[in-house]
């Protein structure tokens, strides 16, 4: 994979990516106009958490616990803060939250009793529905991790693939129709 190298511009915060690879660009991010980022103009800290709406909360949880994600907590949330966050009225519901192995990254998972949940057309929607269609983890091992997800009811989306040297991917849909995606690095 091509790595990127950050020339910094002191004087801004700025950098800007030049890729660097004997092979020359593989990624349409690596080609043509280099990005820069500007450190000083950034307006977040970090992504915290991506929430999935669910129907099974269990079946959700079982379903990336077998990824390797650790329940960080759960609890039941209501009132008029949740209901003015979300937008909806009178809203009771049951959160868990989990994390990656590394401590990164988080997936809030919510089960709405009230309003109750609704479906997204069609169901389940294919790759390419406008919106979030996915979520990328990376593993060590696509067909073990494919096998034991097959356990809690997934299937592949398509096949698993591999690109060029580099990965085999591929698309698993789980429980409620969430569609994730498993990358293995090969070499």
């Amino acid at each position: 994979m091509a790595s990127i190298l950050f020339a910094a511009d002191q004087t801004r915060g700025c950098a800007t990516a030049q890729p660097r690879t004997a092979r020359g660009p593989r990624h349409p991010l690596l080609q043509g106009e280099r990005p820069t980022l500007c450190f000083a103009e950034m307006t977040i800290q970090r992504m915290d958490n991506v929430l999935i709406v669910v129907d099974d909360l269990e079946a959700a949880k079982a379903f990336f616990a077998e990824l390797g994600l650790e329940l960080e907590g759960e609890m039941p949330v209501q009132g008029r803060w949740v209901d003015l966050v979300v937008g909806l009225d009178d809203v009771r519901a049951d959160i868990a939250v989990l994390r990656t192995p590394d401590g990164h990254s988080r997936i809030e998972l919510t089960k709405f009793h009230a309003p109750p949940a609704v479906r997204a057309e069609p169901d389940p929607a294919p790759s390419n529905t406008l919106g979030i269609r996915r979520i990328m983890f990376a593993v060590d091992d696509v067909d073990d991790v494919v096998a034991r997800l097959r356990g809690h009811g997934a299937e592949l989306v398509g096949e698993i693939a591999q690109y060029e040297d580099i990965y085999r991917l591929c698309y698993v849909r789980g429980p409620e129709g969430i569609l994730i995606g498993l990358a293995e690095r090969l070499g």
